[in-house]
């Protein structure tokens, strides 16, 4: 009953941007859900690379979800391989960089990212983030060796097409830029603000472009999406919906630090931080406040340290001797090569010409040919870690979430790089062998550790359950509502119930929960919680209300209430796709009550604007076949059959579209044989679907061959042996193959299904009487009659069974 709610559907199952049938360049208007941009429920996210990924995923295996996480776990490979190229000119050709590159494969935090098919967006884009930063290091080493040479501004304009493709991946991938400018300003020109406005200007331009494109491509962006901001929900983002400054501020504030801590501890990881998983800051006596006052402190620290250890301060103490950084030598601030080994600040390594402790002659070689001082490496870490995360903030612009996991997969290449550089130089600092050996013991421990939680936290995502319990403890209201829908698909409706009732005891106001919930416990309670749940959830709501009272036998109300549904509109819904679906279900729902009163016009009207109104990703197979239904009953027969098709075209093997062409066909001259094909297609469909085997025998019993009739009549009897209408009928077939006895068996089979039903009772009487066993008759038939005084038939066959019980001498109850 519950449409599709979490992103995963919305992406993949019911994004009609990855069916065939949808122009691909449809991907380039619509966001990451399939919305229009310009629609006012539109999400904004605009990610076409990675929509058309997810195309190309379904143009070859469709929903098959092995394909989705292999190409997931394949891109993670390549970053991580990437992500350890781009370390080694930083952190030195040693373990070093291959530390960096353990840390980063297995972090935890990245498990939403790779295990989540969604989180290809964030993978994607960090690789082309680390495309852009690598094209933008071959623009400088080339810029260096010439200003007018042309190979280095075509490296340049690479590096922006790589950023433009990052932001087509995901948005904050267009932070490259700004990252490439520190790696310029630090790592390549290790910050030499005296030479930097005399010297440099080709580094100059350099900036300027990337600071032009970056300007133009956000200008691009926002132009594309409408010039509008996205629009969210209150349990999206609790902090932006707050009326109190002091919360949003504080909320806001702590926001960078608790990210920052699951990228340092993450022990507490959720695949949902909405609602109240991150409860908001009210005052200033929340003891979070001093966990965010850290995290600044500490930020601000590493920000002084990196500039108070720049190349200008160091030139200035090295005063024209040698000095070795991170294992090089450095003569004046200009470097040369040495071994790349665990080798310790202040222990001074020959020159090329031999010479050392500042004899040495001053060579003008390139800055690639040493290690970046570790203030620089600060500095560039510190912008990798921060600047890609700062559209997440909610400082420059509200977001649809407070936390989430898998934004941090580009920001922690920063923290891994920062960890790194961090252990390096507690090896450098330390003198002793064994202090250096469980040094070393540690960084192996941590990267199993990190490796260890990976495994584990993998576990959780192997599953909708297994995924949904794990976030009961950070987010207990989405988590036990999300289980409670998985418990009730799988049949564990007590289960189900409890898990409904936990999330509204978590959070009372959830509409979905609401009408799941008085769905599995038929209804009761409804009428007092009718209004609350169609104040909370407009179309879905009204859709499963109509569905509940048509189930509890109101239906006039029912039909008013699916009216309603499809009269709201699609303006500033989070999921406008999800409420045309509902709508449609609505019309389609309202059609079938109006056809089943016998209002077969009325429900064509009901039906064509269903056609009308239904999304592309909508399942059309039983709307069409329902239409072809009324068609069949206003005898216009050409439309019924035309309908019926276009049931089958939509889903080939859709059973009961296939018995109802085979019906039209059976009345139609000439088509006996093809009409007797697809009841024998509908079977072999679903071999164990009593009603196929019912109509075929309906079939068979017209075309006058009763004995294979009956032998379909009880098989169909025995498979649905719960189910009224089939018995009712399988009993009616074996009484015209003259098998009373038989007959006589499923009547009153369908008799105790529905002992109150004037039909079944009049129709047991009926073959008790053909089969002689009168005095039973009689009492079924007056039974019959008490439920139903008037009906003429029971009354003539009442009659007629007391003439024989008076000729045979039997007296009649009656009398």
């Amino acid at each position: 009953m519950t449409p599709p709610g979490t992103p995963y559907a919305r992406a993949i199952k019911t994004n009609q941007d990855l069916l065939p049938e949808t122009p691909w360049r449809n991907v380039f208007y619509d966001d990451f859900w399939g919305t229009l941009l310009t629609h006012s429920g539109s999400h904004k996210s605009y990610r076409p690379l990675c929509t058309l990924s997810f195309r190309l995923n379904y143009a070859l295996a469709g929903l098959e979800p092995w394909g989705y996480h292999l190409v997931n776990v394949c891109l993670h490979g390549i970053v991580t391989g990437l992500f350890t190229t781009m370390c080694r000119p930083l952190l030195g050709g040693g373990p070093w960089s291959l530390v960096a590159g353990l840390l980063f494969a297995a972090h935890p935090v990245h498990t939403e990212a790779v295990a989540g098919v969604v989180g290809r967006a964030d993978v994607g884009a960090g690789l082309f983030f680390l495309l852009s930063l690598l094209c933008y290091s071959h623009h400088c080493a080339l810029r260096w060796r010439g200003p007018r040479s042309g190979r280095a501004w075509l490296w340049l304009l690479g590096s922006v097409g790589a950023a433009a493709g990052a932001m087509l991946w995901k948005e904050q991938g267009v932070t490259v830029l700004g990252v490439s400018a520190v790696y310029d300003l630090f790592i390549f020109h290790r910050f030499q603000l005296p030479q930097l406005y005399r010297k440099n200007a080709p580094l100059l331009i350099s900036l300027s472009l990337l600071a032009g494109s970056g300007v133009g491509l956000l200008a691009a962006r926002v132009y594309w999406m409408g010039n509008k901001p996205p629009n969210f929900s209150n349990s999206d983002n609790p902090a932006a919906d707050s009326p109190h400054l002091l919360t949003r501020t504080l909320t806001f504030l702590h926001l960078p630090a608790a990210n920052f801590w699951l990228l340092l501890c993450p022990d507490r990881l959720s695949f949902d931080w909405s609602m109240d998983a991150l409860p908001l800051l009210r005052t200033f006596a929340d003891w979070r406040n001093f966990q965010s006052l850290a995290f600044y402190a500490g930020l601000l620290f590493l920000v002084w340290y990196g500039l108070r250890g720049s190349p200008i301060v160091e030139k200035r103490e090295a005063n024209g001797k040698s000095h070795v950084t991170n294992g090089k030598s450095l003569t004046n601030g200009h470097c040369h090569h040495l071994h790349t080994d665990l080798g310790s600040p202040g222990e001074p390594g020959p020159t090329k010409n031999g010479t050392q402790n500042g004899t040495a002659k001053v060579h003008h070689n390139a800055p690639w040919d040493s290690l970046p001082p570790t203030g620089n490496l600060l500095m560039f870490f510190l912008a990798l870690l921060t600047l890609p995360f700062l559209p997440a903030t909610n400082l420059l612009f509200y977001v649809g979430f407070v936390v989430a996991e898998r934004v941090l997969y580009i920001p922690s290449m920063g923290f891994c790089m920062l960890v790194t550089v961090g252990l390096r130089s507690l090896y450098v600092a330390v003198r002793s062998r064994r202090h250096r050996t469980l040094l070393l013991c540690s960084t192996v421990g941590l990267v199993l550790l990190y490796g260890a939680k990976t495994a584990l936290r993998n576990r959780d995502w192997q599953s909708e359950e297994t995924l949904y319990r794990s976030g009961i403890r950070v987010n207990p209201a989405k988590a036990w509502g999300n289980l409670g829908n998985v418990l009730k698909n799988q049949g564990k409706m007590a289960e189900a119930e409890g898990a409904y009732r936990n999330a509204l005891h978590f959070r009372g106001n959830m509409a979905d929960m609401l009408y799941n919930l008085l769905a599995i416990t038929e209804g009761v309670g409804w009428d007092s919680l009718l209004n609350h749940i169609l104040v909370f959830g407009p179309s879905a709501a009204y859709l499963n209300t109509g569905i509940i009272l048509t189930s509890q036998g109101d239906v006039e109300e029912a039909k008013r209430t699916f009216l309603t549904c499809s009269q709201i509109p699609d303006e500033n819904l989070k999921d406008p796709h999800a409420h045309k679906s509902s709508v449609t279900s609505c019309l389609y729902n309202l059609g079938k009550l109006l056809h089943e009163q016998g209002q077969q016009e009325e429900a064509l009207v009901v039906y064509k604007e269903a056609v009308q109104k239904m999304p592309r990703q909508f399942a059309p197979q039983s709307l069409f076949n329902m239409m072809g239904e009324a068609y069949m009953r206003l005898n216009r027969l050409d439309e019924a059959g035309h309908w019926y098709k276009e049931s089958l075209n939509a889903k080939p093997d859709h059973i009961p579209a296939h018995l109802t062409y085979g019906k039209l066909l059976s009345i139609l001259v000439g088509y006996t044989a093809e009409a007797e094909q697809y009841f024998l297609k509908a079977i072999q469909l679903d071999p164990t679907k009593g009603n196929c085997y019912m109509h075929y025998g309906q079939f068979l019993l017209e075309q006058s061959r009763p004995g294979e009739a009956a032998v379909m009549a009880e098989r169909a009897a025995e498979l649905d042996s719960g189910e009224f209408d089939v018995v009712f009928n399988a009993a009616h077939m074996l009484r015209q193959a003259s098998l009373n006895e038989k007959a006589e068996k499923y009547y009153f089979h369908a008799a105790a299904l529905r002992p109150d039903y004037p039909a079944a009772l009049m129709n047991l009487g009926a073959i008790l009487h053909l089969n002689g066993k009168l005095q039973e008759a009689e009492a079924k038939y007056l039974r019959a009659l008490q439920l139903r005084p008037d009906d003429l038939i029971t009354q003539s066959n009442l009659r007629k069974l007391w003439n024989i019980m008076e000729r045979q001498g039997l007296r009649p109850a009656a009398s």
